[in-house]
């Protein structure tokens, strides 16, 4: 990567570069377009016309209250988090990357809909997309397909995107200038001794705004359609035949 790349985010005719971000994360940390407008010594008029272009194109970002007995203010809709997570992940892809890590986990596919089916994994049951004639596969997910949340802001299951979640402890981690990785011991599900460790790839800013340090509590989310698993079965007949 160039040192002048200034990654950006395509939403219909709208871009999301890293002023936009840095402006949602001032919101977030003061609580008030004016208070980000003031620590971002940017025109309040600006930053708010700015705010209603994105959610024009992305949808509702600010939650803004008013009066009240704490006096109102703003906050980061859920729709404006995945969005800042995305904008990580797309960093990350770019920053610095050597390599990134794959977590392979293996079972039995107990249940289907349509592509995607259910895999009952030592980690507990895994949604993935996955071959139709399967019976038992391998499912494989790139660590920059991981996002990391605190346990009491992990995303709900009535969420727009159907999400993996796994419980875990952060075993270990390897910080670079820009990015990180993330080893995290899951939890097993019941009557499965070992463990399995997941790898995730995060921004700096990311580490720090979780605390990630090992013996953190953490939770890891992955979307359904970035797991993907391969039959076991077919895997191992390729290559094969007279």
């Amino acid at each position: 990567m160039e040192k002048e790349f200034d990654p950006y985010l395509r939403i219909d005719d709208v871009a999301v570069d890293r002023s936009d971000v840095e402006m949602l994360r001032a919101i977030d940390d003061r609580g008030s377009l004016s208070g980000a407008a003031e620590a971002l010594e940017r025109s309040y008029p600006r930053l708010q016309q700015r705010v209603v272009a994105l959610e024009e194109a992305i949808g509702p970002l600010v939650e803004r209250t008013r009066g009240g007995a704490d006096g109102g203010g703003s906050s980061l809709t859920s729709t404006a988090r995945d969005l800042l997570a995305r904008f990580d992940r797309l960093v990350a892809a770019y920053e610095g990357v050597a390599r990134v890590d794959e977590t392979v986990l293996s079972g039995r596919v107990i249940d289907r809909d349509g592509e995607l089916a259910t895999v009952e994994t030592d980690a507990g049951e895994i949604l993935a997309v996955v071959p139709a004639a399967a019976s038992t596969a391998s499912v494989t997910i790139r660590s920059d397909a991981v996002s990391l949340h605190a346990p009491s802001d992990a995303p709900r299951a009535e969420g727009t995107s159907v999400r993996n979640r796994f419980r875990g402890t952060v075993s270990w981690l390897e910080a670079g200038d820009a990015v990180a990785r993330v080893g995290i011991e899951l939890e097993a599900r019941e009557g499965v001794e070992n463990s399995t460790e997941l790898v995730a790839l995060v921004t700096r800013r990311s580490v720090e705004t979780l605390g990630l340090e090992p013996g953190r509590s953490i939770v890891a989310s992955v979307k359904a359609t970035a797991a993907r698993g391969v039959g076991i079965e077919d895997r191992s007949q390729k290559g094969t035949g007279d």
